[in-house]
């Protein structure tokens, strides 16, 4: 039986990974934070696991603070150094890291791939940047894939759950004209991804983590509303966000696209093509 220990496992991914892959004969373990703050816990830990996956990091749809940006900074970078130590450690070396990243550090002004992408200039890009760097570190000693995640759609909690009450009501809408782009994966797809590069070992790299057919908030908010079966008619003023979450209004205010070419040029897949079909699929009768 191979091992896969995860940071960050009582997510809505982490939870999800558990799910998919116990059923296919792996064992999942949890890196919890006494793992993280025991230098030799973790250690024992990452040398029994076949696959490392760093999810960790707090929740980016907050009210940015000083204080937690310093949390969002650290939560990520810092848990990412110590995964990266213990697998430099020891012995018995997992066959694959697959750490996480972004969409947002990407700008907003293109579609962005692997390969032709324009890196955004703030904070989150910044993050991103690092978090990435420091797991890129663990390349001499094992495979390293930086999956760089879109809004992960799921029926059961995730984005999806922040966002259906209002429209259920019929009070949903864009945020500001809707023009901003809406980069998503359905959850399942995710999953299925990650199987995939864990079973194919000649890939590596950074993968963008995004349905083939990025959409736009507008795109968003039309197909909920046809889904429900709701109207769709008003739109939140930017200005009520800013109130409410300060500068980390710009994570649903000042959205980024990305298309999946590595992971398309690798040979996978998609079940969920665009909005439509997630949408209809999480949500439809």
């Amino acid at each position: 039986m191979k091992t896969i220990a995860i940071s960050g496992a009582s997510g809505f991914v982490g939870t999800h990974i558990k799910e998919y892959f116990t059923p296919l004969g792996y064992e999942v373990v949890g890196i919890s934070r006494s793992d993280l703050s025991n230098e030799q816990q973790l250690q024992e830990k990452i040398a029994k696991s076949d696959v490392v996956i760093n999810l960790a990091g707090a929740n980016i749809i907050h009210r940015w603070s000083d204080s937690y940006k310093e949390l969002l900074y650290h939560s990520r970078i810092d848990t990412t150094q110590k995964i990266v130590d213990a697998i430099k450690k020891v012995e018995n070396k997992p066959a694959v890291l697959i750490s996480t990243s972004a969409v947002g550090i990407y700008s907003n002004e293109q579609v962005n791939s692997e390969e032709d992408f324009k890196y955004g200039d703030n904070f989150l890009t910044n993050v991103c940047k690092q978090w990435e760097e420091e797991a890129f570190k663990a390349k001499e000693d094992t495979r390293v894939c930086i999956f760089r995640f879109g809004i992960v759609l799921g029926k059961d909690g995730g984005a999806l759950q922040t966002m259906l009450p209002p429209f259920k009501f019929g009070v949903g809408g864009t945020i500001g004209d809707g023009s901003q782009y809406f980069s998503f994966i359905h959850i399942e797809d995710l999953l299925r991804a990650y199987e995939f590069i864990i079973t194919h070992a000649q890939h590596n790299g950074i993968f963008n983590l995004g349905a083939p057919e990025p959409t736009t908030n507008k795109g968003l908010t039309k197909a909920l509303g046809k889904t429900l079966h709701r109207p769709t008619l008003f739109p939140v003023p930017q200005f009520a966000l800013q109130l409410i979450y300060g500068e980390g209004a710009s994570v649903l205010t000042d959205g980024q696209s990305m298309v999946p070419k590595h992971l398309l040029d690798c040979g996978f897949e998609f079940k969920y093509h665009n909005i439509e079909q997630t949408i209809e699929n999480l949500l439809g009768e």
